[in-house]
């Protein structure tokens, strides 16, 4: 244990200040379901790059990224170099078509195109999947505040849980992408000095070379090739799926500016990941017995400038704060939009606007609750299991959807999502197989798909 001094306390404070600031300024400019969830569909190119690189530059692509860097090296960059390359190809690829449908969440695009239980179906499998990495952003948040303050991991959560509730109950995307813009300026400016810092470290080491082997800590592949590939797919796959980015460009006033702010989240984000593995391999020396979760925050407070390490932390928090709030926001958007407003008719908007909040109060609690049972674990091989699962299924139809409407009947698409999701669930959790689960899905939704078309041209013919 530690203790902060009067400078990291300032830093942190003032910095957590402006996030709350933030979020109290945009609750007063929400006031229904539609400036909750989307903005009122006014959101410009920088609001659109706060709410997704927010939500995208949490958890696991700082303190996750340091903690496998502790351990492998270089490898650990592959996740927020992974965000950034599905964030262009959604830039270039999704985001016009998707912007032009004037919807609010993916399910509801789904559902134009493939019917009511296609549109279901994608609702669960993509709230599942997201649930996924709130909880890994809950294991990283519940690690932080318990190392720096001392308290019990459930006292860490309840405090946590509070911040994620303050941001986007009451500010909703308008809160979540404000706070977004903040927290990575204070990010960007707490890791460039870090990551500086670290850097120096390393080179002084007098045994750099026996002390970091090109393999594992300099081999992109440590974990091996066909694991590794296979965690980059579903981060692609998963990202392109996932309610919360594309709630983001829904937002847009437009289409370009759609793609201009998903392009611009892209180059936010995958630079982060640098400072990240050069400070846990730093740390690896520094602190070799420390357990690798806390690499980063004991770096900031033991090796940077008081306040500065202060504005970094607060930076990181709000980062876990704002992924939750984001990825609970787009659960919360599905569940009013798509249950609420299509499956149980409620049309009042301050009903739905109310249903959205509790949706997003109930997310929140039942992530840190299976955030709770798993500190401790991995904190990546979270966020690659959940794109994996809201990819696997969903992924396939939505890409027909979006570049080839109108060849795939609906109840083949239904079926194709949730025989997909099913296998890619059982393959993991009953069966065990060696095959990565998002492979899995995707050759079951494949054949589904394939024997759907393949029936559609029988009978035409």
């Amino acid at each position: 244990m530690f203790t902060l001094s009067l400078g990291h306390l300032f830093g942190l404070f003032a910095t957590l200040a402006a996030f709350v600031a933030l979020a109290v300024h945009a609750a007063r400019k929400v006031g229904s379901a539609e400036g909750f969830s989307l903005s009122g569909r006014r959101a410009g190119t920088t609001m659109i790059a706060g709410s997704i690189a927010g939500t995208s530059v949490a958890g696991a692509s700082t303190i996750g990224t340091a903690q496998m860097a502790f351990s492998f090296g270089i490898t650990a960059w592959w996740f927020t170099l992974g965000v950034g390359i599905a964030l262009i190809i959604m830039a270039r690829l999704y985001a016009q078509p998707l912007r032009a449908s004037c919807l609010e969440t993916l399910p509801q695009y789904l559902t134009q195109h493939y019917g009511r239980a296609a549109g279901l179906i994608a609702s669960a499998v993509s709230s599942t999947g997201i649930l996924f990495s709130a909880v890994a952003s809950a294991i990283s948040g519940v690690a932080l505040v318990s190392v720096l303050f001392g308290l019990a991991s459930w006292q860490a959560g309840a405090i946590i849980a509070a911040l994620v509730i303050g941001t986007v109950f009451f500010g909703g995307l308008k809160g979540a992408g404000l706070a977004g813009l903040l927290k990575m300026a204070a990010i960007g400016l707490a890791l460039a000095v870090a990551g500086i810092a670290a850097v120096i470290l390393l080179g002084r080491l007098p045994n750099f070379a026996a002390t970091f082997p090109l393999d594992p800590w300099f081999n992109p592949f440590a974990h091996g090739v066909s694991e590794t590939v296979a965690d980059v797919v579903a981060l692609l796959v998963g990202m392109i799926c996932t309610q919360t980015y594309i709630q983001a460009m829904f937002s847009a006033v437009d289409t370009k500016t759609a793609a201009r702010g998903t392009m611009l989240a892209a180059l936010l984000c995958i630079p982060v990941g640098l400072p990240c593995v050069a400070i846990g391999m730093a740390m690896h020396v520094v602190h070799p017995q420390m357990a690798a979760i806390y690499a980063l925050p004991v770096f900031l407070v033991t090796e940077v400038p008081s306040v500065i390490g202060g504005i970094g932390l607060a930076g990181i928090l709000f980062s876990v704060v704002g992924s939750i709030s984001g990825l609970a926001l787009g659960i919360g958007t599905m569940i009013a939009g798509d249950f609420g407003r299509g499956l149980l008719k409620i049309r009042d908007g301050h009903a739905l606007l109310w249903l959205n909040r509790f949706a997003v109060l109930a997310v929140t609690a039942l992530a840190f609750a299976i955030a709770l049972a798993n500190a401790g674990s991995q904190v990546l091989a979270w966020n690659y299991l959940s794109m994996a699962l809201r990819g696997a299924g969903v992924f396939l139809p939505m890409a027909l959807a979006v570049f080839w409407p109108g060849h795939l009947k609906g109840h083949w698409a239904a079926a194709s999502m949730a025989l997909a999701t099913l296998a890619a669930v059982c393959g993991r959790f009953v069966f065990h197989l060696p095959l990565h689960p998002l492979f899995v899905g995707l050759a079951v939704s494949a054949v589904v798909i394939c024997a759907g078309m393949l029936r559609k041209r029988l009978r035409q013919a």
